[in-house]
């Protein structure tokens, strides 16, 4: 018993049915029904320019946009709007939808215009949606970041470099390191936005469209800055869904070492930050425990941006112009990239607000390691002695104090003599915890003068983003 024909629309030329499992694999309305709001958008703008193009009269204008604004309507507020629906993809819902609404006027709506050039136009539309709704998130973690800093604004913690103490910083100077991070992360978003915002339409499949459509009034309707200059490159174009991905890849990372510092001086070996429980979980074994889920989330779900990422590149590689079904692998990439940077940067932002520094434990931890070794030499340099001998002097200096079980500064300037003979009681200031940090005053450095006018600079900046 032969199958009754489903409506496609492209299914004039073909007398079979598609075979069941290519329709499953083919069929795109799963994930594409994200699209809808986008293309309903495109739409409206698509039948405004048939309309002026003399293509639509003014009563066909109007029964098509009240018909594309009443689906919109019903998708915002009917549970069932989905529910049953058998369509290849998002374009052939509302397609059909339409038609079922106003007639034989909804059937004209797609002259002009192929679905390669309306899925490029409402796919550009979702994503720079999503990239501004990106960073008002990544603004919302730089506050966090600013507000952590005011929070704990005299306190020490020891600079790490390969994880081994280094040299002494303020917190604020650490979280300040990240908020610079997520401002290029915000800059690379924005940048991107430039490439996004620009209109395919009217390019239809892959030649450009013969009817009279003012390309430019569509663009300026929708909000986009310019439109697309060859009609092949436009319908073919993704670069913009692997700029956005590639973007949303750095700001992971970025999110990811933030997760690692944090887990590090969560743990006891570090104790310098405790997370509330209200970030936290715990072991169904050991009781004892409170783990920094959130963080290690944050840390795993980049590897999965990353591979949307690969992805992408792999898939754009070796495409023949124009349009190829391989392009369909790029909506959940995309989709779920921009689920899951949002989700992070969400998450990111509560963790930063349930954070302590332990002042003290960070404080003591900042004055044990040797960490004012560079210090100890900076003081041998004022006093004339080249900066490598120096070096080589507080080296020797080091290996003593441990072998005596000592810090530097309770070395007795008796015992740093014998390093130096010229050596003297102002070599104690020189190497106090405070006076290590009030030392690096140099622009970008860690002293509390550049630091509170590094917050000052932070604060304005994301003022003029509100």
């Amino acid at each position: 018993m032969s199958k009754t024909k489903k409506a496609k629309l492209w299914g004039g030329r073909f007398t079979e049915e598609p075979n069941e499992i290519f329709r499953e694999f083919n069929d795109s309305l799963k994930f594409d029904c994200r699209l809808f709001v986008a293309d309903v958008s495109a739409s409206i703008a698509h039948a405004n320019s048939l309309w002026k193009a003399g293509v639509l009269t003014g009563d066909e204008r109007v029964q098509i946009v009240d018909g594309l604004t009443e689906l919109l309507e019903e998708e915002a507020t009917s549970d069932g709007f989905w529910r049953g629906l058998s369509d290849e993809d998002v374009h052939s819902v509302i397609e059909s939808k339409l038609i079922q609404k106003i007639g034989d006027s909804g059937r004209k709506l797609h002259t002009g215009r192929s679905r390669n050039d309306q899925v490029a136009t409402a796919f550009r539309l979702w994503v720079r949606y999503e990239i501004e709704s990106t960073i008002l998130h990544i603004r919302d973690v730089q506050k966090a970041l600013i507000d952590m800093a005011e929070r704990h604004r005299d306190a020490i913690i020891p600079g790490y470099t390969h994880l081994q103490r280094a040299q002494p910083v303020l917190f604020g100077h650490w979280c300040l390191a990240y908020f610079e991070m997520l401002r290029r992360d915000r800059e690379r978003l924005l940048d991107a936005h430039k490439r996004v915002n620009v209109l395919p339409l009217g390019s239809a499949a892959l030649a450009g469209t013969a009817y009279p459509i003012d390309r430019e009034a569509v663009a300026a309707e929708l909000g986009f800055a310019s439109i697309s200059k060859n009609s092949l490159d436009a319908v073919s174009d993704r670069d913009f869904a692997v700029e956005f991905v590639s973007a949303s890849s750095l700001l992971m990372a970025h999110l990811s070492r933030l997760a690692e510092d944090l887990i590090l001086y969560c743990s006891q070996e570090f104790g310098f930050v405790t997370l509330s429980d209200a970030v936290s979980s715990g072991s169904s074994l050991m009781p004892q425990k409170k783990n920094p889920d959130a963080l290690e989330l944050l840390r795993g779900k980049a590897g999965r941006v990353f591979g949307h990422n690969v992805g992408l590149l792999t898939m754009i590689k070796g495409l023949p112009l124009a349009y190829n079904k391989d392009m369909q692998e790029d909506k959940e990439a995309v989709f779920d990239t921009a689920d899951t940077v949002n989700i992070s940067l969400r998450a990111a932002k509560i963790v930063l607000d349930n954070a302590t520094l332990n002042v003290d434990r960070a404080r003591h931890a900042a004055t044990h390691g040797y960490l004012n070794a560079t210090e100890l030499a900076d003081h041998l340099v004022k006093n004339g002695v080249p900066f490598r001998t120096a070096h080589e002097t507080v080296g020797k200096a080091v290996l003593h104090a441990i072998d005596q079980g000592k810090e530097l500064h309770e070395l007795s300037v008796d015992e740093l003599k014998a390093f130096y003979p010229d050596i003297d009681e102002s070599v104690a200031e020189a190497l106090s915890l405070d006076s290590a940090v009030n030392a690096k005053s140099a622009q970008g450095g860690t002293s509390p003068e550049r630091v509170s006018e590094a917050l000052a600079a932070a604060h304005e900046y994301l003022n003029d983003q509100s």
